[in-house]
């Protein structure tokens, strides 16, 4: 086993900013997980990921624009409470992930939301980037007739912005993306994190604004316990308290971003010795 791995879960608008607000503050104690051999991005993840692997913008900038005031004048979609726990009944009916999956899939694709062509439009603003970093980026999403999950890189012939809209499709909300006639749904849908796919690395670091699990769906605590047990160093982060009141009861709304950033960068403080007995050599 060798080098570092850094996963970044989905959690919507509100993860974007924990996360982001987590890395700053890790920074700014002098560790820095940005130049980790491996990034696996999750949803919002997939999105921080890019801007990280990158490196067009600071860190420091990156969180500066999470402080930003919100766009007001397009509407916030919604994601709270009630949707979560209805995601949370189909899993528990589910047999497995894979079938999970495909309901999803179902869900997604019988869903009214808007436009591909217009939520494509929205990611492109979000990522403001066309092509794959040259530093390695993973990207997960669900086949939404299959329910298998996939994971993108700069190698499997998929455009950086297609395999971030796939990844933070969220069934329900917004429209499955299409890949050469595939249609694709968010990462999350899996495992809110995929930490899995570090597999192989010897020191992971999860950040993963969403922590529960059920059914059969694995949460990135249990994935985090799976790595440890084959020999990584890992250190998992989810938000503590004060974390999940300044998310608010919708993850998607923009209006709660900057005090999930906030939120990320005093929780980092507080954690930064235990991460960086995982991340030091």
């Amino acid at each position: 086993m060798a080098g570092t791995a850094l996963v970044l879960g989905g959690g919507g608008l509100t993860g974007i900013g924990w996360e982001i607000g987590v890395l700053a503050g890790l920074a700014e104690e002098g560790l820095d997980l940005v130049g980790a051999d491996v990034v696996v991005g999750t949803s919002a993840g997939s999105i921080v990921g890019a801007h990280l692997t990158s490196g067009h913008l600071p860190l420091e900038e990156m969180y500066e624009h999470q402080l930003a005031p919100p766009d007001t004048a397009r509407p916030s979609a919604r994601m709270g409470p009630a949707a979560l726990a209805r995601f949370a009944a189909i899993a528990l009916r589910s047999r497995d992930v894979v079938s999970f999956g495909v309901r999803m899939g179902k869900l997604a694709v019988a869903a009214r939301t808007v436009t591909e062509a217009e939520q494509r439009t929205v990611i492109a603003r979000t990522l403001s980037l066309t092509d794959w970093p040259t530093r390695r980026l993973v990207i997960t999403a669900v086949d939404a007739a299959t329910g298998e999950r996939t994971a993108f890189d700069d190698t499997s012939g998929v455009r950086l912005l297609d395999a971030v809209g796939a990844s933070c499709a969220v069934p329900g909300v917004y429209p499955p993306v299409t890949i050469d006639g595939t249609r694709w749904i968010d990462g999350g849908v899996h495992s809110s994190a995929n930490a899995d796919l570090a597999a192989g690395y010897e020191r992971v670091v999860i950040v993963a604004p969403m922590a529960a699990s059920g059914g059969p769906i694995a949460g990135p605590r249990s994935q985090g316990e799976q790595l440890a047990r084959r020999g990584a160093r890992v250190c998992v982060l989810t938000p503590d308290r004060a974390a999940r009141a300044a998310f608010g009861r919708n993850v998607l709304d923009p209006a709660k971003r900057a005090d999930a950033a906030r939120a990320g960068r005093r929780q980092a403080a507080a954690q930064v010795a235990r991460i960086r007995q995982v991340w030091s050599d």
